[in-house]
């Protein structure tokens, strides 16, 4: 078994207790299905909710009520909710018969913060698909898709290692119209999220071996006032516009002209007495504060070499290769 099918599989079995294990075997899908995902007849589920037995064990009195006085009208009322409940089952299967998960995608986070998938899910007709509600992991969120038009949903995952992370199974289901029925299915894509090193939080220098001098000016924290630049990862809140920043809503960071500095190398294998994800964290701290001091970086890996370069682009393409490293 891979490791995201091994993932996928550990989530499966703590995400719904109340499905005995035996049954999960008849549940498709049965495995991981790749884009797009289509929900037809052979996997939408439908079982009356607790409202609906009620409602099934009060329109059945009131049948054999009217069988037992001969009440004419009663049973023409039974018979009406009756239709009233057929209507209703067809049209909780239409909600979902047809809707399709076209895609998905997430931009990348470090370990241990909030990651927002964006689903695209779009239907194969113009009829009016309310109340739907996406669930996985216990985060859920409704919404509704109209005119046939495809819509992209956004729900938040849960990061605690680097690397790759399977998305898992999630449940679309709904109750519309009137609850009286359940009608769901299951989605389980063969889709994987890339998650970022957490960088240390109280790393050593780096080392300076290696490094060459630059004697140009450098945006960093220094004394002057310079500029003022989007908020990255890793500055510091007391670096923060404020006033500039709730003008323009967004984050907004004040750059200070600095002299001096140096090109930062960083290699993985100087610090070979840690552990991979040690190592990971480490150098993730090293290189968003030399990102934050406006220097050159070159990340050195055992397969490849990136840098030296500057700015989110190379940031980037060295975390994803820290997040990635064996």
């Amino acid at each position: 078994m891979s490791p995201t099918h091994a993932i996928t599989a550990a989530q499966d079995s703590h995400e719904h207790p109340r499905v005995p294990a035996w049954m999960r075997r008849f549940v498709r899908p049965r495995g991981v299905e790749s884009l797009p995902i289509r929900l037809n007849r052979r996997r939408i589920y439908v079982l009356p909710t607790g409202f609906g037995l009620f409602f099934a064990l009060v329109l059945a009195t009131m049948t054999l009520g009217g069988l037992n006085y001969n009440n004419n009208p009663a049973l023409i009322l039974c018979f009406l909710m009756f239709s009233v409940t057929l209507s209703a089952l067809l049209r909780g299967y239409l909600n979902l018969s047809g809707v399709s998960l076209e895609s998905i995608s997430a931009i990348p986070v470090h370990a241990g913060d909030m990651q927002r998938l964006h689903l695209r899910f779009a239907a194969d007709s113009r009829r009016l698909r309310d109340g739907l509600i996406l669930e996985r992991h216990g985060q859920r969120i409704s919404f509704s898709l109209r005119d046939g038009a495809s819509l992209d949903v956004e729900l938040p995952q849960a990061t605690q290692h680097r690397g790759w992370q399977a998305v898992g199974r999630m449940k679309l289901h709904s109750r519309q119209p009137l609850g009286l029925f359940e009608v769901w299915s299951w989605l389980h894509p063969d889709q994987s999220t890339l998650v970022w090193p957490a960088p240390e939080a109280d790393p050593p220098a780096p080392p300076l071996a290696g490094g060459r001098d630059r004697p140009q000016p450098q945006r960093g924290v220094g004394d002057e006032p310079l500029s003022l630049r989007d908020y990255r990862v890793g500055d510091s809140m007391r670096h923060v516009a404020w006033k500039h920043s709730a003008r323009l809503d967004r984050l907004l960071v004040r750059e200070y002209e600095q002299h001096g500095g140096s090109e930062q190398i960083l290699t993985w294998a100087d610090l070979a007495p840690l552990s991979s994800d040690a190592r990971a964290k480490r150098l993730t701290r090293w290189l968003l504060d030399a990102e934050r001091q406006s220097q050159s970086t070159t990340l050195i890996m055992p397969d490849t070499r990136l840098g030296p370069g500057q700015g989110h682009s190379h940031v980037h393409a060295c975390l994803r290769a820290l997040a990635l490293a064996p």
